[in-house]
C-alpha cells in the first residue's frame, strides 16, 4: 500500500500513514526518513530535515537519513553541507551506485569536474550499468570538453534505456557543442517525441545550469 500511495504522487495520504506509523513505534527510524522524503517532495523543507535529523538520532548508521539531510541542503544551494552529508551516507553504504552520483551532481555544481569523474569511474567500476552514472559521467565528460567520450558513454546508455529523453537531449547538447548542427536538432526532436508534455523539463534546466553554458542552449536556436 505505501509503495502504490507513493508511485501516484498522494504524498497528503503517504505523510498521515508514516506519521502514523511513527506515533505507533517512536522507534521507527526508517518511518521518520520515508515521512522526510515525502515532506522534501513537496518542498516542506524543515519538516523533512526534521524527520531525518530525529531518524539519525535514532540510527547514527541510517544512511538513507543522511542522504535525505544531504539532498535539502543541496536543494538549498549548501553544496558544501550537501557533500558533507552525501559522504556521510556513501560511508555508511559505500557500494550504492545512487549516493555516488549525487556526490558528482554535487562537485559538478561547484565545477569540480575531474573528481566528479573519479567519483563516477568507481561506481560504474561496481556497477557497469548503472543509468544515473553513466548519465552523469556523459554529463561531466562533456563539462571537461571530452565530447567523444560522452558521445561513447551515452550510446551505450541509450542500448540500456532506449527511451529516456534525457540521453537524446543530452546528446542534442553534445553534437551542438561540436558544431553539429543537423545532427543536434535531431537528437533533440527525438527528445521532445519521446517527452511532449516536458516531465524532464526541470532535469534539462539543471543539465542547462550546471553543465553547459549558455551559448549551446538548443532552446535558444
Amino acid at each position: 500500500a505505501v509503495v502504490s500511495t507513493q508511485s501516484t504522487g498522494e504524498h497528503e495520504t503517504a505523510i498521515k500513514f508514516f506519521e502514523r506509523s511513527v506515533l505507533v513505534d517512536p522507534q521507527f527510524a526508517y518511518g521518520y526518513t520515508l515521512l522526510g522524503h515525502e515532506y522534501s517532495f513537496i518542498d516542506e523543507l524543515d519538516d523533512a530535515m526534521n524527520c531525518y535529523r530525529h531518524a539519525v538520532r535514532i540510527d547514527p548508521r541510517h544512511y538513507n537519513a543522511w542522504y535525505g539531510i544531504g539532498h535539502i541542503y543541496y536543494k538549498q544551494e549548501k553544496h558544501e553541507l550537501a557533500l558533507c552529508h552525501f559522504r556521510k551516507a556513501h560511508s555508511i553504504n559505500q557500494s550504492n551506485a545512487a549516493i555516488m552520483a549525487h556526490i558528482a551532481v554535487v562537485l559538478n555544481t561547484m565545477k569540480k569536474h575531474k573528481e566528479a569523474l573519479k567519483v563516477l569511474s568507481r561506481a560504474l567500476e561496481q556497477h557497469p550499468k548503472h543509468p544515473l552514472c553513466k548519465f552523469h559521467k556523459a554529463s561531466t565528460l562533456l563539462c571537461l570538453e571530452r565530447c567523444d567520450s560522452a558521445l561513447s558513454e551515452l550510446d551505450e546508455l541509450e542500448a540500456i534505456t532506449p527511451t529516456e529523453s534525457l540521453i537524446y537531449f543530452l546528446k542534442a547538447k553534445i553534437h551542438r557543442k561540436m558544431g553539429n548542427s543537423h545532427l543536434a536538432m535531431m537528437h533533440f526532436s527525438w527528445a521532445m517525441d519521446l517527452d511532449p508534455q516536458g516531465s524532464n523539463n526541470h532535469i534539462k534546466e539543471a543539465i542547462d545550469k550546471h553543465y553547459q553554458s549558455d551559448d549551446i542552449s538548443l532552446e535558444n536556436s
